[in-house]
């Protein structure tokens, strides 16, 4: 199994990317978000790997973090979700993005994914909202980057100066993964269900991205607390 690639990068596209490694190049299919994040041609880039096997087909799918190849592997285990349509779903949302959807039941946010209809995207948040608690709850040490390799670009013959992959449409303040698993944690320690207490943390990033773990907590105990 290859659960990361490290080299420079030959040439880069909308959905995939081809890495010299050591002589070797592999091609790494990846989602957009990926690609408009990764470094210019000739430079040195690391991602962590799935790697599917066929009796006919050999691919590889990259990610910049174990948050998003976590996602890519709990998608993919969707009855109807390839990893085509994965790499969709992170290009729209991203992970962070996946996990609060999946979290507040936000299947319509799935929705906007190419390839998705209305019946998979309620599919995916109906079979992965139990298990988004535990990935958000990771998602501190799960976010840790590939770390990009001490490779001499000129020690690559670059086969390919393609241009830079267009970058997706701005979507606000990135979420902050290692907040929301804090805060996560802390609701739980309080005594409040896996589920509730993602949903509440969800809902409140949902307003406030780029909010601190301090700042999430307050905001998921006010949206918890008892009404009336």
């Amino acid at each position: 199994m290859i659960g990361r690639i490290a080299g420079v990068i030959l040439h880069r596209a909308q959905d995939h990317v081809l890495i010299d490694v050591r002589g070797v190049g592999y091609i790494v299919h990846i989602s957009e978000r990926t690609a408009a994040s990764l470094p210019p041609v000739g430079q040195a880039t690391a991602l962590y790997t799935d790697l599917l096997v066929r009796e006919d087909l050999l691919q590889l799918f990259g990610f910049p973090t174990l948050y998003e190849k976590e996602w890519h592997r709990l998608l993919t285990g969707v009855q109807g979700v390839g990893a085509k349509v994965s790499l969709a779903v992170l290009s729209t949302l991203g992970a962070e993005g996946l996990g609060r959807a999946i979290a507040i039941g936000d299947w319509a946010s799935v929705r906007k994914a190419q390839g998705v209809g209305p019946k998979l995207a309620q599919r995916i948040v109906l079979e992965l909202k139990d298990k988004a608690p535990g990935v958000i709850a990771l998602g501190g040490s799960l976010t840790v980057g590939a770390a990009v390799p001490a490779v001499d670009p000129a020690d690559v013959a670059v086969i390919d100066d393609a241009p830079a992959a267009a970058s997706p449409p701005p979507t606000g303040a990135r979420p902050d993964a290692s907040a929301a698993a804090d805060a996560l944690s802390a609701l739980t320690n309080l005594g409040y269900g896996p589920s509730e207490a993602a949903s509440a943390v969800a809902t409140a990033q949902s307003a406030d991205p780029a909010a601190a773990a301090p700042a999430l907590i307050r905001a998921a105990l006010r949206a918890l607390a008892p009404k009336g």
